[in-house]
């Protein structure tokens, strides 16, 4: 028994040296954190989406926001518009894009992009107006106004946690970490009732928000079928099917059609 004890102690501080210096076999908990991270795929197994998300319909006129409460606001004198409806020549900006559905290789990828997204105040409005980030990213915001503010965040997914903060003129900037997928997290300001934008987190690190022209890019997608989905904060959100083939680009244009409420 002696001997067969000092042989079990033995092998115990064999297996704690390998996995000192060589963290593979003996594993104590297969399912536990510090396991290594998967392979970067094949770069010749990945695909990219592309397309243009445009409105149906006439866009409504753009409604001008009245800043005078606060004459910071506007010091060279020029105007604030709505950005609920940001449309130029049919081509509609501000839609969050993302992946709702996929691949396995997909939907189990870890971190791919900067975790770090950026909400500006500038003029009293959130400039981007919407931003996305990866689940378990953070916002950094700034104020580049002469004038306090106050960034009030809403999400409603346990784990996210609200965001209510106080930035002086040109203060120094704040982070805050979102570490659940969200869909469109309204953001306003306190002291300035007209500024509004949204945070979205994404399960995947294929996201992307259209510009002026209404166009966004998912790049470097393993091969397979996904279910895209397109949300803008007045006209809801709509899907689409799309299926990604190796070193192709597919694409995945969009159209909504204007709702009479909004």
């Amino acid at each position: 028994m002696k001997g067969s004890n000092k042989i079990r102690t033995l092998a115990t501080v064999a297996c704690l040296v390998a996995l000192t210096y060589a963290p593979v076999g003996c594993k104590s908990n297969p399912t536990g954190t510090g396991a290594a991270k998967a392979p970067a795929p094949d770069p010749s197994t990945l695909g990219s989406v592309s397309g243009v998300v445009r409105l149906a319909g006439n866009a409504p006129v753009p409604v001008r926001i009245d800043t005078t409460m606060d004459p910071a606001c506007s010091p060279s004198g020029g105007d604030t518009y709505s950005e609920q409806l940001v449309v130029h020549d049919g081509k509609l900006a501000n839609v969050f894009v993302y992946i709702k559905s996929g691949p396995p290789a997909a939907m189990l990828a870890g971190e791919s992009f900067p975790p770090l997204a950026v909400l500006d105040q500038k003029g009293c409005s959130y400039v981007p107006h919407v931003i996305a980030v990866e689940a378990a990213g953070s916002v950094e915001f700034r104020n580049d106004d002469m004038t306090m503010h106050n960034v009030h965040a809403m999400p409603t997914v346990v784990g996210n946690a609200a965001v209510d903060i106080s930035e002086g003129p040109n203060g120094k900037p704040q982070t805050r970490q979102f570490k659940q997928p969200e869909i469109m997290i309204p953001v306003r300001c306190n002291n300035h009732p007209w500024m509004s934008a949204f945070i979205n987190v994404s399960a995947t690190p294929w996201f992307a928000v259209t510009g002026a022209d209404g166009s966004f890019t998912l790049k470097g997608m393993p091969a397979g079928q996904y279910v895209l989905g397109f949300v803008q904060e007045k006209l809801g959100e709509q899907d689409s099917t799309v299926t990604v083939k190796p070193q192709a680009v597919t694409t995945a244009d969009e159209s909504f059609t204007m709702k009479p409420e909004a």
